[in-house]
């Protein structure tokens, strides 16, 4: 069996373009749920929402850290878990606190405004937790990672369609109103479209290399879901918070790691699985967490 090191996935320039294109429509979408009041208020009273950029951009790249040297995986599938470590809160983060009885707003602000940082945090953790893992440094080396690539790639395609939603449901929003629901429900299902078919064409490989990666991207997530979980603890933060910082922590953008994995790493296969099979399983367990929760309301 070749080394999943080694590996280099089918991917197609004109795919990478469409996927980005879907990911920019996404985070439109989440955006119609965005007013400037919304950040306003998070900034009057900033502690959720500092907690949870602590959380997402300090203490899961840490953790990650640790399990890295724990379990010491083959450097490609260490260096893809670290990236998407490095990822904002993922696209299915607000349905999934919205089920779980959590703080929505806070969740869908979170989202947003992690989008924003990630122009600068996601570049700067992937260095610099990559850089510190031995394992992983040579390959960080063989890329020649160049941050102000990745920040233009973020800005397009999260942080720019995160502006435009906002304008648009501040000044027309009733429009914003009736494209929502149909746009987040549309936009998800070609997301998932393109990823099983991104996966259909690697499948081979997908089969052959998963049971390298499985148990770590469980191990992995759990982790976020527990640091995101703890972190807000330790903050006095109410249940209702803590529900969302958790979910938000745990789900993340792993659709912008495959983006960033096949622009600036040449879908490099352990990468590719990592982030591929974390897309698949956070879901799954964040829905299962979501069911848990809604069960019992959350104290506020």
């Amino acid at each position: 069996m070749t080394d999943i090191d080694s590996i280099r996935l089918n991917f197609s320039p004109e795919s990478l373009v469409l996927l980005n294109a879907i990911l920019s429509i996404v985070m439109f979408s989440i955006a119609l749920d965005l007013r400037v009041a919304d950040f306003r208020n998070l900034v009057r009273a900033p502690k959720a929402l500092v907690t949870g950029m602590v959380s997402q951009f300090l203490v899961l790249p840490a953790l990650t850290f640790v399990m890295l040297s724990l379990t010491n995986p083959r450097p490609s599938i260490a260096l893809g878990l670290i990236l998407v470590a490095a990822c904002p809160g993922g696209n299915i983060s607000n349905f999934i606190t919205h089920r779980a009885g959590g703080n929505a707003a806070l969740s869908v602000s979170m989202t947003g405004i992690a989008t924003v940082a990630a122009i600068l945090f996601t570049p700067l953790n992937v260095a610099f937790w990559g850089n510190l893992y031995a394992p992983t440094r040579d390959l960080l080396r063989e890329t020649t990672l160049d941050p102000v690539s990745i920040a233009i790639t973020v800005f397009f395609m999260l942080i720019l369609p995160l502006i435009l939603g906002i304008m648009l449901n501040s000044r027309r929003p009733a429009l914003a109103g009736r494209i929502r629901k149909p746009l987040q429900t549309l936009s998800m299902v070609i997301f998932i479209g393109f990823i099983v078919l991104a996966l259909a064409a690697n499948w081979s490989f997908f089969l052959a290399y998963v049971g390298a990666v499985a148990a770590l991207v469980v191990l992995h997530n759990a982790l976020a879901l527990s640091g995101g979980y703890a972190t807000a603890t330790l903050m006095g933060l109410s249940d209702y918070d803590r529900r969302a910082i958790t979910i938000e922590t745990g789900i993340q953008n792993s659709g912008l790691g495959l983006v960033l994995i096949f622009a600036f790493f040449s879908g490099l296969g352990g990468m590719a699985v990592a982030a591929a099979f974390w897309g698949i399983w956070h879901a799954i367990s964040g829905l299962a967490l979501a069911s848990l929760w809604s069960r019992r309301e959350a104290q506020r």
